[in-house]
């Protein structure tokens, strides 16, 4: 049993355990649809609504689906709590699907330390000051679950770090975040057909687009 069955105990399911849970994160409610703090959330639904997935509200405080893609299990979730409680949320997700290994949970969110325009695989490590992060690690007692790391980009000198993630990006900025949340997406195909570390290797050393 990996550190997430050792936090939260996976025999708590009942059946086999989950292939995969991917977790966006964001905050709920219309005012942050489209900001960049919700990047994460868009990249969970577009990768459902590929799948036919409809996200609805579930007792574990997130918007969930259960999707079979070939031979894998596959649920996606973006928790309704608000960020920084972004844990509340994903600790029942892990308790419902039965995690136990840091591999099968992909939690995806904005990160403020890369570029609009890129996006990094990581298996734990730092929080870089995201608040869901820090909540989830407290939830989970560990750092140990894979991350999808959306860049986008830091606030000018005059405005905030909080200001900045939750204001809507410029509109080139956007064009740039739709082609990411689609590649993102992508990786987690990969990952279903060879695993994290394969998709880790080819998009964290992959050419930067152009």
């Amino acid at each position: 049993m990996g550190a997430l069955g050792a936090a939260f105990g996976a025999s708590q399911r009942r059946g086999t355990p989950i292939d995969l849970l991917v977790v966006g994160l964001g905050n709920p409610g219309s005012q942050f649809v489209g900001t960049r703090h919700n990047v994460g959330a868009e990249v969970a639904q577009v990768f459902a609504e590929r799948h036919g997935g409809r996200l609805k509200l579930g007792r574990e405080l997130a918007l969930v689906d259960e999707l079979r893609i070939g031979s894998k299990r596959v649920a996606v979730a973006c928790p309704q709590t608000y960020m920084n409680k972004s844990g509340d949320s994903v600790g029942r997700l892990v308790r419902r699907y039965g995690v136990s290994q840091a591999e099968a949970l992909v939690v995806v969110h904005d990160e403020l330390d890369l570029p609009v325009g890129q996006f990094k695989l990581k298996l734990g490590g730092g929080l870089a000051g995201n608040n869901g992060l820090r909540s989830i690690k407290e939830h989970l007692k560990t750092d140990q679950f894979a991350r999808i790391r959306i860049g986008i980009g830091r606030p000018p000198s005059a405005q905030s770090g909080a200001d900045y993630v939750l204001r809507a990006p410029s509109k080139a900025e956007r064009e740039e975040l739709n082609i990411v949340v689609e590649e993102a997406a992508d990786a987690i195909e990969m990952m279903l057909e060879q695993g994290f570390a394969p998709t880790m290797n080819r998009y964290n050393t992959r050419k930067k687009r152009t």
